[in-house]
């Protein structure tokens, strides 16, 4: 069962930012009044890929960051702003001397064109009103690195997608700022559900290792296609974190930027790798509480 707060929360179907609409389920505020079973497919999308399992199937790996519902609550007021917390599109870059300086933690989120990395940056965001985060249906759209800044409390940054119609100069732009960005906490890989783990992608993964350092693997477009070839493509992709990597987070993020599968506990994640959040603690067992 989900442990909720005893809060009362108004019903929040649709919020109005500046001069759009927020998507319904861009607020866990609104989400919390779904039922339970949609409310944790929301939360933890594995969960409703578990009956495609074997019997006896070990899934230890896939349930390692499972928050409280404070934990996610807490989480998402990063993401909303205010007047003491702006966010915003910050700048552009298109090399390394072009890039601004900054004294907080910083994300990067790297994928192959036509992952669907803007669309993600922009739902993690979606909750902001007027934020430029720029989608096209073009492939290989993004050709800079740009900054969003969420506040004092970190920076995001989406990076060129490599493959089909990257940048001339991607190889050198990509592995200058890896290499030489300080203040970089987390990369976060993104894998298209629906195809698996490509080559290219491997190849993103290598520089990581190379480079020593800590990223994530998120899996996106999971509300694309059959759910069958989604958990083959993830388990398949398990196997390979857990047999050739290092440097990686041993859970994938699963997220749906259309269906916000998988949004609350991404934003809760990149609040708690940033320094923002601590996370709940079990009185009895000294480990994060979980939402079970």
């Amino acid at each position: 069962m989900l442990r909720r707060k005893a809060w009362v929360w108004p019903a929040l179907w649709t919020v109005q930012l500046g001069q759009r609409c927020a998507h319904s389920l861009a607020s866990f505020r609104a989400a919390s009044h779904l039922p339970e079973k949609k409310l944790r497919g929301l939360l933890f999308p594995f969960s409703a890929l578990e009956a495609y399992l074997a019997p006896g199937a070990w899934r230890g790996e896939f349930n390692l960051f499972q928050p409280s519902v404070g934990d996610i609550t807490r989480a998402e007021q990063l993401f909303i702003p205010s007047t003491k917390h702006r966010i915003d599109y910050f700048t552009s870059a298109v090399r390394m001397d072009h890039a601004p300086g900054t004294l907080q933690p910083e994300v990067c989120f790297i994928g192959r064109s036509n992952v669907g990395k803007s669309s993600l940056i922009r739902t993690l965001f979606s909750l902001v009103p007027d934020i430029e985060v720029r989608v096209s249906k073009t492939p290989g759209h993004t050709k800079k690195l740009n900054f969003f800044k969420v506040g004092k409390a970190f920076t995001m940054v989406d990076m060129p997608g490599y493959g089909y119609k990257a940048p001339k100069d991607f190889r050198e732009m990509v592995e200058s700022y890896l290499e030489e960005r300080a203040r970089l906490v987390r990369t976060f890989i993104l894998v298209d559900g629906s195809v698996g783990l490509q080559e290219m992608d491997k190849i993103a993964i290598e520089m990581c290792e190379e480079l020593g350092l800590p990223y994530v693997i998120v899996v996106t477009k999971i509300d694309k296609g059959r759910q069958g070839v989604l958990l083959r493509n993830l388990l398949q992709l398990q196997e390979a974190i857990h047999t050739h990597t290092g440097g990686c987070y041993p859970q994938p993020f699963l997220v749906s930027s259309t269906q916000f599968s998988g949004i609350y506990l991404l934003r809760c994640f990149i609040a708690h790798v940033t320094g923002n959040l601590n996370l709940e603690m079990s009185a009895n067992q000294g480990k994060p509480e979980r939402v079970s």
